[in-house]
């Protein structure tokens, strides 16, 4: 278990941390010490995901657990961010609905490229998605949008930009696999 991996499991460990304190957040309009324990919660394993992957490319420390688990723990923090957020009505469900099927479908179309010795590269459309989501979330999570008109638009215009980064990337995703469903 190497650093990067350390990270990881760090990462998938702040989950349920991060649930409980978002559930005993209370729903009203100010921003409580639960809610911003669980945005601090966010922000902290959000960034393990840069390190973990900067340590292993730079010291060779790439393993089979990271490769799987890396990727998981990342759509792990997110939906679960997501669906938390909708059931608190401050992010629409089929924006949630909609980065589930990415997921699902992306990782479903990984494993059958896996099984063939395929590999699809990260496009621009993931990284500018994978940003604009993360940003967008943090601010979500601290009731950014919450100080005034300006930044309620600033947030939500980005977390939209971001589901259409979703939706784009998917379809770029697809485009880039067509050799994986050719037998």
């Amino acid at each position: 278990m190497n650093l990067p991996n350390k990270l990881t499991l760090s990462r998938v460990i702040a989950i349920p941390i991060f649930i409980v304190f978002f559930i005993f957040s209370t729903k009203d309009a100010s921003l409580n010490i639960y809610r911003l324990i669980s945005a601090i919660i966010f922000v902290v394993a959000s960034v393990t995901d840069y390190f973990d992957g900067q340590i292993a490319r730079k010291y060779n420390l790439v393993t089979n657990f990271g490769k799987l688990m890396d990727p998981l723990a990342d759509k792990m923090l997110v939906i679960t961010a997501l669906v938390l957020l909708t059931e608190s009505k401050e992010v629409h469900y089929l924006c949630t609905l909609v980065v589930i099927l990415r997921e699902l479908t992306i990782s479903s179309i990984r494993l059958i490229a896996l099984e063939k010795g395929i590999v699809i590269a990260a496009s621009i459309w993931g990284k500018l998605k994978t940003a604009t989501q993360m940003v967008s979330l943090v601010l979500i999570l601290f009731r950014f949008y919450q100080i005034n008109i300006v930044a309620y638009y600033f947030t939500y215009t980005l977390f939209y930009i971001s589901t259409l980064f979703v939706i784009f990337s998917l379809v770029d995703y697809i485009i880039k696999s067509k050799d994986v469903f050719i037998d």
